[in-house]
């Protein structure tokens, strides 16, 4: 059962409606249903929309006082922590994310998102500018202002059903934009939560409309002519059809996309430390991450000891149900990711791969694999190229520095990169000549509201998080004002 106060169909302008049809949504723990909620159809993307822009004309949230606008948000941020016990349970059960993570790393983070954008309602400002006409006399008073985007449409995935949506929201909420989002279907509960308390703590009606549905909402929201900007969270291969969609009526794009990060471990690298911080960059989430380091790279010097460390340990990770409080990896979100896994890691070791620790599926029911370490794997390898979103460490030998950086950037992907070593002038020499929009050195997988985050090459476009984060929601408009007693003549 899900609570009382959580809807359980699309969510505009204040209302729940019915939907067009049924959409189960399946706990991947056991492949029990969890519940089973109203997915949109075409009136409904239609009506949400429409919502969105009513809200955004009649200034139903900007029009509200600016200190106001970061208390109410600032409310939100409280009623998440207040119901962290149900938002816990809500993301076990409907993607598979341990409920001990869920409640303590997922719930604070969204919260404390929610708590740095409201400190940037207030900050929304434009500037006066000089300016420099030849030949004409400069009395002219040219400022600017910051406008929201009217109305933004959010598509994000499963994997962090509360926290990806707040990201893109709580930005959203302090430049002022109405929003239609639209969850994965595998994961739609969190988001109806999600908005649920923000309208309880004072978001207008119509502000944020929730949409859930399959790729068929997302598509009429990217071709609809009331929506101005998109921002997407998922594959590579989505967000270019995301794109390709978007362009058609020239709207604004942002996308964090896939990636296939790398963990640089050099020579001079602290291991114990190295291996702790690979355990996290490779398992946490059972590797359902998108920045997730799991290219371990090893300069040969310390290839033996840290491969039999790392999978020492990653022996010892209990996998189980995510509901379950002593689990370390849950399931993965669905049957078919468990299949696609496994003819990845087949084509591995038919490649030369060597497995070194599991390399194949738990028994069931639920969709769990086994955290598996693969050593000797070639750049040429699929595992090595492609995002598996799966608990699969993939570990590679080099001997120079210069092999690991060509190692490290020799993916389409560019979104994140980890750096251990004890040498700062090689940490910053090799973090500037990494293809990677976060560099960690001598950690892993480190996120603050306050820190851009965002990829390079295949991994997208723009940024989230921070003042860019922010930047992406709002347009710059100039006004000039004629100071002149007697305007120029120009003809």
């Amino acid at each position: 059962m899900i609570p009382g106060w959580v809807p359980d169909g699309p969510w505009i302008d204040g209302v729940r409606h019915d939907g067009a049809e049924a959409l189960p949504v399946v706990s991947p723990s056991d492949g029990t249903l969890v519940a089973t909620v109203r997915a949109a159809g075409p009136q409904d993307v239609h009506r949400a929309v429409r919502a969105a822009e009513a809200a955004s004309r009649d200034r139903r949230w900007l029009g509200v006082p600016v200190l106001e606008r970061q208390r109410v948000m600032g409310r939100a941020a409280q009623a998440l922590r207040a119901h962290d016990g149900d938002l816990g349970r809500l993301i076990a059960r409907e993607m598979g994310m341990p409920e001990t993570a869920a409640r303590y790393v997922e719930v604070p983070y969204a919260a404390g998102v929610l708590d740095y954008y409201a400190g940037l309602v207030a900050s929304v400002s434009g500037e006066t500018l000089p300016v420099d006409i030849p030949g004409v006399d400069p009395a002219f008073h040219v400022f600017t202002t910051r406008r929201p985007v009217e109305v933004a449409a959010l598509i994000t995935p499963w994997n962090f059903p509360l926290l990806l949506p707040v990201w893109k929201v709580a930005a959203a909420l302090a430049a002022g934009s109405a929003v239609v989002l639209k969850p994965a279907p595998e994961a739609p509960l969190t988001a109806l939560a999600l908005v649920a308390l923000l309208e309880s703590a004072g978001v207008p009606p119509g502000v944020i409309n929730v949409l859930p549905g399959g790729d068929a909402v997302g598509e009429a929201l990217c071709t609809h002519p009331g929506v101005r900007h998109i921002s997407f969270t998922g594959s590579s291969a989505a967000g270019r059809a995301v794109a390709a969609q978007a362009g058609q009526g020239l709207k604004r794009v942002q996308l964090e996309l896939g990636g296939k990060s790398p963990a640089l471990v050099f020579a001079d690298a602290d291991v114990d430390s190295a291996v702790s911080q690979c355990l996290f960059g490779v398992y946490f989430n059972s590797g359902q991450v998108c920045q997730a380091a799991s290219r371990i790279l090893v300069h040969e010097s310390q290839y033996a000891p840290f491969l039999e460390q790392f999978t020492a340990r990653a022996q010892a990770l209990r996998v189980g149900a995510a509901t379950d409080p002593d689990t370390d990896l849950g399931p993965l979100v669905r049957p078919s990711q468990v299949a696609f896994i496994q003819d990845h890691v087949d084509r591995a070791l038919a490649g030369g791969a060597r497995c070194l620790l599991g390399g194949h599926p738990l028994a069931g029911p639920g969709s769990f694999y086994a955290p598996t370490v693969l050593a000797d794997v070639s750049p040429a390898l699929s595992v090595f190229q492609d995002e598996l979103f799966g608990p699969v460490a993939v570990v590679t030998p080099f001997a120079t520095d210069l092999e690991g950086l060509r190692l490290a950037n020799a993916t389409p992907y560019g979104l994140a990169a980890a750096v251990f070593t004890r040498d700062l002038r090689r940490a910053l020499s090799i973090s500037g000549a990494l293809a990677a929009g976060t560099v960690w050195i001598n950690t892993s997988q480190m996120q603050s509201p306050t820190v851009p985050f965002g990829g390079m090459k295949a991994s997208g476009w723009g940024r989230e998080l921070g003042r860019a984060g922010l930047e992406e929601f709002l347009d710059t408009q100039a006004t000039w004002i004629d100071l002149h007693e007697a305007p120029p003549t120009y003809f």
